[in-house]
């Protein structure tokens, strides 16, 4: 007999699991230098975005979809400036996202694993 806090969620996992995530997600946005890293996150993709949008005269959504792929190092390559311009912001663009994008997925899986521990 399965207990009914253990039955699949429609999600695939358990929704036990998809409780642990969702306190893991709450007690993250609960932590300011966690939120300060969200901001400097979200700040660096709308300031892409904006910057591709006009430099490049990409849609928003392609210019969102760009500056995210760009920063996570995933890079389709179905997309890439065409301008002077574009490109030369793209080298900065790069040189300071990277790290930041990088940090704040490594945050994200700190903070996931130190909720497993702390829960076992």
């Amino acid at each position: 007999m399965r207990l009914k806090w253990l039955k699949k969620s429609r999600f695939g996992g358990t929704e036990c699991t998809d409780m642990f995530v969702l306190k893991t997600i709450i007690s993250f946005l609960k932590d300011k230098g966690y939120r300060q890293l969200l901001l400097t996150t979200f700040l660096i993709i709308s300031c892409g975005s904006v910057m591709y949008h006009y430099l490049e005269g990409w849609s928003w959504v392609d210019a969102i979809y760009f500056s995210f792929v760009t920063l996570t190092t995933v890079g389709f390559g179905d997309f890439a400036p065409q301008t002077d311009e574009g490109k030369i912001f793209t080298i900065f663009y790069i040189t300071m996202g990277v790290g930041i994008i990088l940090s704040y997925i490594n945050a994200i899986y700190e903070h996931y694993q130190n909720q497993r521990e702390n829960k076992s």
